[in-house]
């Protein structure tokens, strides 16, 4: 097995996403997070997944990359009513993981959108809060039991949203204990939720901005919290966010109030090869913030580029932190985004 880097790079895939196996660079991977698995019935769900056989083709091609079934995503309902008791959560568990030893996972990636919290509206309750470390204890006890049986490691990782009240609403100290890693979602920190231009995925704080979120003050939270470093991992956009009909056509666009909230999404291969220095969109650099950005006198963009992948990836090594993960893959098909976080993680 080559190990590729003493620090994890890890990418989401989405199977119902557009790619073939030829796609995707594993060799500048350390783990593939294959989404989603969803929850029917109180079981997990997974006859949708349709290019299992693709992905098992990579994983025997490339024998360091592990693989992970993440289950959830946003708007994925059922949690809330899988995990409500102890005989529901053995029935869910059971199921998924049947699931995973028979497609050949290495883990599970658990992605609930939110415990306790109905903004995607799915069920939420205030008791989601213990359930969910209930849930994750009995997935990482059955991961361990199959791992004795078959000698094998299993991972067992959540992602989790950035900031305070998404920290509040579990039980942080317990609930690290189970994971391996925790997928921080550094992105999407402004977007649709705000008419105010600004970064989504800014590694450090924007000087002048009424919310200032940053991928490094978050993971603060989450050290200040108990969090062992090396289980932290950072996250990483492999698309932008569009506010259109910024209100002032001077300067920059960035924090300035905008007729609509950034709910637009561009993929990054659309805004390499249509938006970057192209069309009336000229590129701009926040070195504050190190964080890239379009305006064209009415729309701006945030978006994520090689430099700030850079940089974000610079961010993983100074801070000591497990590494990187991005949503998601197929977004970027020039390759450039990940040759330069592999650039810096990667071990040659």
């Amino acid at each position: 097995m080559n190990k590729i880097s003493n620090y994890e790079i890890m990418g989401y895939l989405s199977d119902a996403a557009d790619w073939k196996e030829e796609d995707i660079d594993a060799g500048k991977l350390t783990c593939i997070n294959y989404a989603f698995g969803l929850i029917e019935n109180g079981k997990l769900k997974g006859e949708h997944l349709k290019k299992l056989n693709i992905l098992n083709k990579i994983k025997k091609a490339n024998t360091h990359l592990k693989t992970v079934l993440s289950i959830g995503g946003w708007g994925a309902d059922g949690f809330s009513d899988a995990v409500l008791n102890e005989e529901r959560r053995e029935k869910f568990v059971a199921s998924t993981m049947d699931f995973v030893i028979e497609n050949d996972f290495d883990g599970i990636d658990i992605d609930w959108e939110y415990p306790c919290d109905d903004q995607a509206e799915i069920v939420a309750r205030d008791c989601d809060k213990q359930n969910y470390t209930l849930y994750l204890k009995l997935l990482r006890e059955k991961l361990d039991e199959q791992g004795k049986k078959d000698g094998k490691k299993y991972i067992l990782s959540a992602a989790l949203g950035a900031g305070q009240k998404y920290v509040d609403n579990i039980e942080i100290k317990q609930v690290q204990k189970y994971l391996d890693f925790i997928n921080l979602m550094t992105y999407d920190m402004r977007g649709s939720f705000t008419n105010i231009t600004g970064h989504h995925a800014n590694t450090y704080p924007m000087e002048k901005h009424p919310d200032d979120r940053s991928a490094a003050g978050c993971i603060d939270i989450l050290i200040n919290a108990g969090v062992p470093k090396e289980k932290i991992i950072i996250g990483a956009a492999f698309y932008g966010r569009m506010w259109e009909g910024v209100k002032s056509s001077e300067g920059t666009g960035l924090s300035t109030e905008a007729e609509a909230s950034g709910c637009v999404m561009r993929d990054f291969t659309t805004l390499y090869d249509e938006y970057i220095d192209k069309n009336g969109y000229k590129r701009y650099w926040d070195d504050i913030a190190k964080a890239s950005y379009l305006f064209n006198g009415s729309n701006f963009v945030s978006y994520e580029d090689e430099i700030s992948m850079i940089y974000k990836s610079e961010y993983v090594k100074q801070k000591g932190i497990g590494g990187i993960m991005f949503w998601e893959y197929p977004l970027d098909k020039t390759g450039k985004l990940l040759n330069s976080i592999y650039g810096v993680l990667g071990d040659y």
